[in-house]
């Protein structure tokens, strides 16, 4: 009478395929999860990128306009409409590195001590169908008689 160890391993041979299969299961759910970090991870990645363009571009605006006090006023653009001669180069360049950018220019003429104030936005929409994203920034210009 021995035939109920041959029924045990008979059982038992099914078991370890079963255990294979739950562990590929969950491996391929945590390598979904893991692409689906990756995915946000290179979307941040696109985003700080082109915080840091526009940053860099409203720098070398202020750059430019900083040596050129005596024409601040020609470098005011509303947002969406056709920079001046002085402007641009660098509107086109801001644009190149860019794509689908929004840029205003505001120069505000403040009293000798205070400086000519300047607000420059950057926007722009990384994908059709999101929200656009913007870059601020307000700087003066001492010395300047604008």
């Amino acid at each position: 009478m021995k035939p109920a160890p041959m029924l045990r391993a008979r059982a038992r041979q099914g078991f370890a395929l079963v255990e294979a299969l739950v562990a590929v299961a969950l491996l391929a759910i945590g390598l979904v999860g893991m692409l689906g970090l990756q995915a946000r991870s290179v979307s941040a990645l696109e985003d700080s990128a082109m915080r840091t363009e526009a940053t860099l571009a409203a720098e070398s605006l202020l750059g430019i306009m900083s040596t050129d006090q005596a024409n601040l006023a020609a470098y005011a653009v509303a947002e969406g409409a056709a920079p001046g001669a002085p402007l641009r180069p660098w509107h086109e360049a801001t644009r190149a590195r860019i794509p689908s950018a929004t840029i205003g220019v505001t120069v505000t003429p403040g009293a000798a001590a205070a400086g000519t104030r300047v607000d420059i936005r950057i926007a722009w929409t990384r994908k059709t169908g999101t929200s656009a994203n913007q870059h601020r920034i307000t700087s003066y210009i001492a010395g300047s008689k604008t």
